[in-house]
């Protein structure tokens, strides 16, 4: 490469920040891919043990980490070689670590995500909350899909979406998570994108509240269905493109968040409806739960938006207003009738 000449991005490490099952899972994905990647949390004590221990013991004690994978806890070092930025934590987080990082992103950093939710407070979509800390200069993209941590960093069969309005960074950050097990599609529709995969939390908790109560297979099958309706009407309202929510980013993630005992939020529904408390629920399941937070954002935006959400509405009554899980299923049934 001649004096002077910019090191092309893929050939840099990528920073990956947050150390939970997901961000972990990525970073090994990333990393048995051929790309050498640095993990960051900013809990020092964590870092040290995934350092010793060559492994996430706490959410994925059994997957041993690649040689191109290196967990460090100082973020401006991390910043420092890398350009590409992944951020993977919770979203009630995701605007303070934007935030820490501004100051230390180089002039030619690209900024992806794979967190799953709204900004708490604002409603704002996670794509406006960037492009008010880092600037619209900033390359942006989003990654999201029917998707378990524990079965991407095992290398089971996946498939994942990336959207952005950069095509050269889609390119890129398709190619850095496609291997032989993961094939990721890439869309233009970032809101689309975000939308599914954050509404979608909510409605996984009403699923497994059904469930619990033992409402069965029928009434599961109307709920992701109704639900995928829901989500649909919000996405589009907000911009998103009607195809994107029967594909990966939509439907996909819904089904599987609402059928599988390994998604958190099912597991609060289900909590819930064997009579935990949110709090006894939370503390049982031990991690973030986005659907409890992002329940409260997706009304809001249904409310400014004049869409009906009638699923998400009784899922906000058991979190927060005293309502018995059965009665507020019960309520979804007994609603007047109409078309489809």
């Amino acid at each position: 490469m001649l004096d002077g000449e910019k090191v092309p991005h893929a050939q840099l490490p990528i920073a990956l920040l947050g150390a939970g099952s997901w961000g972990s899972a990525l970073a090994i994905l990333i990393a048995r891919n051929g790309r050498d990647v640095v993990l960051w949390s900013h809990e020092v004590a964590q870092v040290a043990l995934m350092q010793e221990q060559r492994c996430n013991v706490a959410f994925l004690p059994d997957i041993q980490f690649p040689d191109r994978l290196s967990v460090n806890a100082d973020l401006r070092q991390v910043l420092e070689i890398c350009d590409d930025i992944m951020v993977v934590v919770p979203s009630e987080a995701f605007r303070s670590v934007l935030a820490l990082c501004r100051p230390m992103m180089g002039a030619d950093a690209r900024l992806s995500w794979a967190t799953k939710g709204f900004d708490p407070g604002s409603g704002k979509l996670l794509h406006q909350v960037a492009a008010e800390i880092c600037g619209d200069e900033v390359p942006f993209a989003v990654v999201s899909g029917p998707s378990f941590a524990h079965e991407v960093a095992a290398g089971l069969p996946t498939a994942l979406t990336v959207a952005s309005g950069d095509s050269q960074f889609s390119q890129d950050l398709s190619d850095a998570l496609s291997n032989d097990c993961l094939r990721a599609y890439r869309s233009n529709d970032v809101v689309g994108v975000e939308v599914g995969g954050a509404v979608k939390n909510v409605l996984a908790i009403a699923a497994g509240i059904s469930d619990g109560l033992g409402f069965g297979a029928n009434a599961r099958a109307a709920l992701i269905t109704r639900g995928l309706a829901e989500i649909t009407r919000l996405g589009v309202e907000l911009g998103g493109q009607v195809d994107t929510f029967t594909g990966l980013a939509g439907l996909g993630d819904l089904v599987l968040t609402c059928t599988d005992n390994q998604s958190r939020n099912r597991r609060m529904g289900l909590a819930l409806a064997r009579g935990d408390t949110l709090e006894q629920a939370l503390q049982s399941i031990g991690q973030a739960v986005e659907g409890v937070q992002t329940v409260r954002e997706v009304l809001l935006l249904a409310r400014q938006c004049g869409v009906e959400m009638p699923i998400a509405e009784q899922v906000y009554r058991v979190l927060y207003e005293g309502c018995s899980p059965r009665d507020a299923v019960n309520a979804l049934f007994e609603r007047a009738q109409k078309s489809e």
